[in-house]
């Protein structure tokens, strides 16, 4: 790997670490970088999730430092999740890629209307209680929010922040940080499976996973500072984006 390479995964990683914690689908950027320097697909796959781990870390001790998460909430959801990840990371999707990408711009969609019904809120350190119902809808939800996340893994945040907008009352801020403990839970299973079968190139996932602590750091404290108003206006701009992409817009 030159020089230039590894400046290439960097800019890609903290472009991902900061869109990611800020919103989701930061791994349609460090994906299809690590496959144009020459990696098959499903190495990419597994080599993303090194710098997704650092990058779920760095960003949960952020917003823990300024009150903005909930380690109880976390430890219920992931719990689910880590089962779907497991069943996900060992099944292969038998349908096209390109019907694949057009049922996932779909979905991107379909979690933007939730979004934005969701109304606007100033981040508040304390997040709301939810009813016995609402758990249990939350974590059935969960493991299918797993499952897809231990399959492929990008996107999985506009998925995340639909799910947790509708259902729960809490703001993006405290969503992004919740968000963040159950990807870095489940990635875990998830990631052995690749180690295990060989699919996971560490010098890469080293060098990705710099990149996404910083873009990590400057997301969590972008989201914390301008709180749900902007972090709004970016997951628009970017299941736009995605989504016209996966659509072969551009």
């Amino acid at each position: 790997m030159c020089a230039f390479d590894v400046v290439v995964v960097v800019v890609a990683g903290i472009a991902a670490g900061f869109l990611n914690v800020v919103a989701g689908g930061g791994s349609l950027i460090s994906i299809p970088v690590l496959i144009l320097l020459g990696q098959p697909s499903v190495v990419a796959n597994g080599t993303n999730r090194i710098g997704l781990m650092v990058e779920a870390a760095v960003g949960i001790e952020s917003f823990r430092k300024r009150g903005f998460f909930d380690p109880k909430l976390g430890l219920l959801l992931s719990v689910p999740a880590v089962a779907g990840a497991i069943i996900g990371a060992r099944i292969a999707l038998k349908i096209p890629d390109e019907l694949f990408n057009k049922i996932l711009a779909v979905v991107m969609i379909v979690a933007l209307a939730a979004i934005i019904k969701n109304p606007g809120k100033n981040p508040a350190p304390v997040p709301a209680r939810m009813s016995g119902l609402r758990r249990v809808v939350t974590v059935v939800a969960f493991f299918f929010v797993g499952l897809y996340g231990g399959f492929i893994q990008a996107g999985v945040g506009f998925i995340i922040i639909a799910v947790l907008s509708t259902i729960t009352r809490l703001s993006l801020v405290n969503i992004n940080s919740v968000k963040l403990f159950v990807v870095g839970v489940y990635l875990v299973p998830s990631l052995i499976v690749f180690v295990v079968s060989g699919n996971v190139n560490w010098v890469l996932g080293f060098v990705l996973a710099l990149g996404m602590a910083i873009g990590a750091w400057g997301g969590s404290h972008f989201a914390v500072k301008k709180g749900d108003r902007w972090i709004k206006g970016v997951v628009i701009a970017a299941v736009l984006a995605m989504a016209a992409k996966l659509y072969g817009v551009f």
